[in-house]
């Protein structure tokens, strides 16, 4: 084979190649869920083990409805406020060709996630309404903004992660 066929052979195979890798640590992350609920049901009375179980799967039904609308927006939107955050969009609905839907589903199930790891301290010491709003804040503000911050080469990379990790080499 030529270098020509080889170089077009890896071009179209590597994007599709890191989506599906993608997608399996999403599948992987979103069985953390189930590992959580078990951790979280045999850390508490029996009686409550429903009620745990119940709030694991909340967390990714409402994580999911305030993701999409607002989470992912601010997360990887259009620029607003200098940079500063992404503007909420609805582009999932509308651009389905060119959407990023592994990136996408990636960080949906992380967000969900992050829900439910905080879950267990919570656990026995809440109302379940409390909690359902809990959940999404944490989805629709935290864990965008959290994730932004945390990322080496996210929208705030020049500037706060560097002088809040005190690190001051190129990314």
């Amino acid at each position: 084979m030529t270098k020509e066929v080889l170089s077009a052979i890896q071009d179209a195979v590597g994007t599709q190649v890191f989506g599906i890798w993608f997608l399996i640590g999403a599948a992987f992350v979103f069985f953390m869920q189930a590992g959580f609920a078990m951790v979280e049901a045999g850390f508490t009375r029996a009686k409550n083990a429903g009620n745990i179980i119940m709030k694991n799967l909340m967390d990714f039904c409402i994580g999911t409805c305030v993701f999409i609308p607002l989470g992912f927006g601010i997360l990887l939107g259009e620029d607003a406020l200098g940079g500063f955050i992404g503007t909420p969009t609805l582009g999932i609905f509308t651009d389905y060709a060119n959407f990023d839907w592994s990136n996408f589903v990636f960080n949906l199930v992380f967000c969900a996630t992050t829900a439910t790891i905080v879950s267990g301290a919570m656990a026995e010491r809440t109302k379940f309404l409390s909690y359902c709003i809990y959940s999404a804040v944490i989805s629709a503000v935290v864990y965008p903004i959290c994730r932004i911050l945390c990322n080496p080469h996210g929208r705030w990379s020049n500037s706060i992660y560097r002088s809040c990790n005190g690190r001051s080499q190129n990314w």
